[in-house]
This record gives C-alpha cells, structure tokens and sequence, in this order.
C-alpha cells in the first residue's frame, strides 16, 4: 500500500524541487520496509503452524498407546522410568523375565530347558560318525597317490573331512586325547602337503602314519 501511494505521489507531484525528490526516496524507503517486515511475519506464521502440526503427529502414536484412566508412561532404553514402557529395547536384558546369555542378548542362559544339550547322546553318535566316515576317506588315498592323482588326494581332504577336526575336538575331553588329535592334524597336515609338492612316497607314509593315528584314538 505505500508503495503504491509513492508511486501516485510521483506522478502528480513536481520533481524539479529538491525536498519532493527527497520525500519520495524516504517513502519508498519505507515501503520496502513495510514489505521486508510482513514477509519476515507471513514466514514465522508458516514455520510455527508447521511445528505445531508436527508436534500434534508425534503425540497421535503416544495416545493410540495409552489406556483409558492411567497415567503417561516412559522408558529410556529401558533404564529409566516404566520398564513396560515402549522403548529402544530393555538396556542389559532389564526387559527380560530370566537371566540373558550375555547383556546383549535377549536369549536367556543354558539350562535343563535348553533344546540343545552339550555331551547328549544323539549328537556324540553323530560325531562319531563323522570320525568313521573319515577313516573310509583315509583307506582311498594310498591308490590316488599310486596313480599320481594329487588334486583328488587335496580334495579328498577337504571335502567331506572338513567335519573331521571339529567332531575329534568335540569327543576328545581328556589330556590323552586331546594330545593324540593334536598328533592326528600333524599326520594331515603333512599329507596334505607332500601332495601339493606331488612327493609319492613321503605322501604315502604320512597317509599311513595318519590312519595309525586316528586308529588309535578312542572316544
């Protein structure tokens, strides 16, 4: 509006004295003032009816939450304040009705309820499957290193008995044991390496030396 007041001003007012000159400068001056103001006022407007709406969307899940008649309820991490609250997850298992595995696990600790049980019968006959199998693997190597057939002796060694270490340390429980497993890995270690170096006959006494080995270990 004053803008448009300068702009009539200039048109029905004569310029060629110094102080009309000066007084449509000031009111255009003004003008811009007036405008900048009520821009800077239009744009708080937004930005508070903005946040307002934001805030009044955070507190709708608050409320579908809440029951009738209680009182409001908070947890931070599940340290502080309502632990049934809604929160990031019970802080060390706090959350939790038994004791956890570790404080960041919500798993509770082994016990007589567990569906796995360490030394059950049904898992060492498993194990020793896999020690019986393996010696079948063993008996085939002497005619591979006969024939030459160096990436079958490897792969042999790696294919199925893969499992082999783990069920040996899984049944070897006493120092005997463990110190005859441990003589058992050399024996395949040094098979394994004579066939990569395709030595016949240092691979085939260390296949010998290995069966000994194992046929040696009892679980």
């Amino acid at each position: 509006m004053p803008r448009i007041y300068c702009i009539r001003l200039y048109q029905h007012t004569a310029l060629d004295d110094p102080s009309h000159i000066f007084v449509v400068l000031v009111l255009s001056i003004v003008s811009d003032l007036f405008s900048f103001v009520f821009l800077l006022q239009e744009s708080s407007r937004r930005q508070a009816l903005s946040g307002i709406a934001a805030a009044g969307a955070a507190l709708v899940p608050a409320a579908a939450n809440a029951a009738a008649g209680e009182s409001p309820r908070f947890s931070v991490f599940g340290l502080i304040g309502d632990g049934g609250a809604y929160s990031e997850g019970g802080a060390y298992g706090s959350d939790q009705s038994t004791k956890v595995y570790s404080p960041y696990s919500v798993y509770g600790e082994a016990d007589e309820k567990s569906l796995y049980k360490e030394g059950a019968s049904e898992y060492i006959a498993r194990k020793k499957a896999v020690v019986a199998e393996t010696k079948v693997r063993l008996s085939k190597l002497p005619a591979y290193v006969a024939k030459a057939k160096w990436f079958e002796v490897t792969d042999e060694l790696s294919r199925f008995m893969y499992e082999t270490r783990a069920s040996i340390n899984y049944l070897a429980t006493t120092p005997e044991q463990k110190k005859a497993a441990k003589a058992f890995y050399v024996a395949i270690e040094e098979v394994a390496l004579n066939a990569r170096l395709k030595r016949g006959d240092a691979c085939a006494a260390a296949i010998t030396d290995a069966v000994a080995k194992l046929d040696a270990m009892s679980f």
